[in-house]
């Protein structure tokens, strides 16, 4: 009977009829449009027959193929197309299945087009949102098959360029069909991530390849639509667009795994390519770990495409809290240091151990010292503000909470983990804009920052004074101050200078002696350079223009004052070079501050010396000082009064313009403290320092009453002057106590804390007795023995009380 039916074509079913019929006689005619219209008519008022239509194209398909009729191949892929779009019924599922049987058929033929054909009716049926969901339809298939038309190896570069743009359109059909139906299969496991991810990296790696062949002008537009690069670059945009969190992960390492497999981290290019696209993930910083044993061309590559990458900081991209973005950095800093030192990945340098180049660890050092700027470049005022605390936090310095290491070794590694450090945080503070001081400099940070500027290590001491300068220029004057001069008029540095806020008047009160005492050490350091006497110009000016008031500028002056009778005393044994430049750099800095305070006789009194050492001394000046080859005076104990500047000349000029001329007379004298030679070894009497500082004061019984003085303004007026001279004496007295426990024998410092502790205790006793001794008695007192009188306590009923007081 099916026989029969087979053969005589009016008893076949009418859906197998329909399907013949869109075939015609000639297949170049192509598909027969109006019994196209009657099949799918057919096929949309009685659904239940897609599946039997959908199978029985698959079998003329197949038996086409098979035959090489490909014109009818053609035609019936172009009727499976049609009837995909139109039909969405519950029946669609089983009709897919044998659609996808013959783009398989056709992806597994060796004919490019019928490869070509193949893809696009699948990227037609990914474009498609179906109405009933699909639990058993698997795209494994499909994925290594477009992967594999991705590396096509074509001889002829036309064929190979379509393959692989077809297998790029592929995957991004699977792609973009699975990844946001969860009953689809999962397309962000590994097997298919690790597919998908290279093949379409393998395609942005060649784009050189193909730009090398550049097309004939006519050809360019043509051949821009049709460059597999681009293609790639937008399909994998796409797919790690669709990542959530937990599945950026699988995404991610093939990415890191093909760039190491093909040695893409020096050169770089490529690889700061890929993760411009990608974005920033946290698996590259966790890949860096991963390779901290690699060459450091490798870790540097890797790095530096960490710094390009984060210049983008894209809204919502992925990756870790801040601080441990940046605590990983360091940790690759502090672990570049200990092989540089050692030489070797494992510390130690034995047989078959790969050495180290010092020159390639320097390298990575720099790259990435430059991605932490970089990255911190990106980030708002407060999370730079934390991450300035944090790296300040991780330099080692020698106090009791951050131990150093002993030895050598240690010694130099603790030096190169502060200048690597210091390094960082330089490049973290450059461009730093905060308009509050007291939060750009906390109290916390400023006290381990000056404690390094102390240090005895000359390039330690200039990063300390050039992170200073990036945070007090907020208005970019800091390149003005770059050459130390004598200007006679400073209007042609064109400086930005507004008035100080009272954020920075707060500032100032709090740490601007803290402030001048360590700039005043660090004048009288010999191991100075030319850069150290740049950048303290650099800072006293900043300070002068950033955070002056009156009290500020009185206080700068007495201090550059100070420093030129270092230079004049000479009781640090200075060599000529340094006593010359802090000649100059005083001269340079009273030069620019009396040009700022625009009064007259200040500014004469600066221009006349300036003038008389043109003459006399040009070697007190910054311009014979501070150039390539110095013009100096061998001998410079013959410099005269007329060289210098008067603190009682410029006391005067000043106070006539409403200074405070009085504290202008009185002589800079730093505050010492425990923290001035934090980078040397304390001493047993320093520590106690700590803890007992004040000297006591004389009894009370042993002073004598002074007469009353009459009140008069001449004696209020001594009174307010005094009182300045009672701080300076205060603040000596401070430092003798200082140095007293510093210097003194242990068992003389012991025998005055055993005097101070008697007297303490007699004190208390006398306290003890007046308090618990007992009231006189109304009968009065009895003797006790050794004849002293003792007062006795009667209860009040037994007491005697005079008449009066009985009612």
């Amino acid at each position: 009977m099916y026989g029969v039916c087979g053969c005589c074509g009016a008893l076949r079913p009418r859906y197998k009829r329909l399907v013949d019929n869109i075939f015609p006689e000639d297949p170049e005619d192509g598909l027969v449009k109006t019994n196209m219209e009657k099949l799918t008519f057919y096929a949309l008022s009685a659904p239940e027959k897609l599946d039997r239509i959908g199978a029985y194209l698959s079998e003329r398909l197949i038996r086409d193929v098979g035959r090489h009729r490909y014109g009818y191949v053609c035609i019936a892929m172009e009727a499976l197309d049609q009837l995909l779009m139109a039909c969405h019924c519950q029946s669609i599922n089983l009709f897919v299945e044998s659609f996808l049987k013959m783009v398989a058929k056709l992806l597994e033929s060796e004919k490019p087009n019928l490869q070509i054909l193949g893809t696009n009716s699948f990227v037609k049926f990914a474009n498609i949102e179906e109405d009933t969901p699909s639990y058993h339809r698997s795209y494994d298939f499909f994925v290594s098959r477009f992967s594999e038309m991705c590396h096509s190896g074509h001889d002829d570069l036309e064929i190979k360029t379509k393959i692989r743009m077809s297998g790029i359109k592929g995957l991004q059909g699977v792609v973009r069909k699975t990844v946001n139906d969860e009953l689809q299969a999962n397309i962000w496991d590994p097997q298919h991530m690790d597919k998908i991810v290279p093949s379409l990296l393998f395609n942005l790696q060649h784009v050189e390849e193909a730009e090398s062949r550049s097309p004939s002008p006519l050809q360019a537009p043509e051949k821009e639509k049709e460059n597999p690069a681009e293609l790639a670059e937008r399909c994998l945009r796409e797919l790690l667009g669709r990542a959530a969190f937990g599945n950026i992960k699988n995404a991610i390492k093939p990415v890191l795994i093909h760039l190491d497999n093909h040695s893409l981290w020096e050169p770089k290019v490529f690889a700061i390519r890929c993760f411009k696209i990608i974005m920033y993930s946290i698996q590259l910083l966790s890949h860096l770990d991963a390779n901290s044993r690699s060459a450091a061309t490798v870790r540097a590559g890797i790095v530096e495409v960490l710094s390009e990458a984060a210049v983008i900081a894209a809204t919502g991209s992925v990756g870790p809290t801040v601080l441990e973005m940046f605590n990983t950095l360091l940790r690759q800093l502090r672990l570049s240091i200990d092989y540089a030192l050692t030489g070797s990945y494992d510390g130690a340098v034995s047989l078959g151990t790969k050495i180290i180049k010092e020159h390639e660890e320097c390298m990575f050092q720099e790259a990435v010292i430059k991605t932490i700027g970089s990255f911190a470049s990106t980030l708002p005022i407060y999370q730079r503000s934390e991450v300035i605390l944090f790296i300040m936090s991780k330099v080692p310095l020698p106090s009791l909470h951050h131990p150093m290491e002993t030895g050598r070794t240690g010694e130099n590694r603790n030096r190169l983990t502060q200048i690597m450090l210091l390094k960082s945080l330089l490049q973290v503070s450059t461009g730093f804009q905060c308009n509050n001081m007291m939060s750009a400099l906390p109290s916390n940070f400023l006290d381990r920052l000056l404690s390094t500027a102390l240090m005895e290590d000359a390039e330690i001491r200039l990063f300390v004074l050039e992170i200073l300068i990036s945070f007090i220029d907020r208005h970019g004057n800091r390149h003005k101050f770059s050459t130390i001069s004598t200007l006679s008029d400073i209007s042609v540095l064109k400086l930005k200078v507004d008035k100080c806020s009272r954020q920075d008047t707060v500032f100032m009160k709090k740490h601007s002696q803290q402030l001048y005492r360590h700039i005043y050490l660090s004048c009288k350091e010999e191991t100075n350079m030319q850069k150290h006497y740049e950048a303290l110009y650099g800072l006293l000016a900043l300070i002068s223009i950033e955070l002056a008031n009156e009290e500020v500028v009185v206080d700068l002056i007495r201090l550059v004052l100070a420093v030129q009778d270092v230079a004049q005393v000479n009781e640090e044994n200075l060599p000529v070079y340094n006593r010359c430049a802090l000649y100059a750099l005083g001269a340079a800095y009273l030069n620019l501050i009396s040009q700022l305070t625009t009064v007259p006789a200040f500014c004469q009194h600066i221009r006349e010396v300036i003038e008389t050492r043109k003459k006399e001394a040009p070697y007190l000046l910054p311009e014979d000082v501070f150039v390539e080859r110095p013009r100096l005076s061998q001998n410079l104990d013959g410099v005269v009064i007329e060289f210098l500047f008067r603190q009682s000349k410029i006391s005067e000029v000043l106070g006539g313009s409403g200074y405070n001329s009085d504290r202008l007379c009185l002589p800079y004298i730093p505050q010492l403290t425990d923290e001035d030679r934090l980078s040397k070894r304390k001493s047993i009497g320093e520590t106690i320092s700590l803890q007992v500082e004040v000297e006591s004061r004389n009894s009370p019984e042993k002073e004598e009453r002074v007469p009353a003085e009459e009140i008069t303004y001449e004696t209020l007026k001594k009174a307010i002057v005094d009182s300045v001279a009672v701080e300076e004496q205060e603040r000596e007295r401070r430092r003798q106590v200082v140095e007293k426990f510093q210097k003194a024998p242990f068992e003389e410092i012991a025998a005055h804390c055993g005097a101070r502790a008697s007297l303490l205790q007699s004190k208390l006793n006398q306290i003890f007795e007046i308090t618990i001794r007992p009231p006189p008695s109304p009968s009065g007192t009895i003797t006790a023995a050794y004849g002293q009188p003792q007062n006795h306590s009667i209860p009040v009923y037994e007491m005697k009380f005079p008449d009066l007081c009985v009612y």
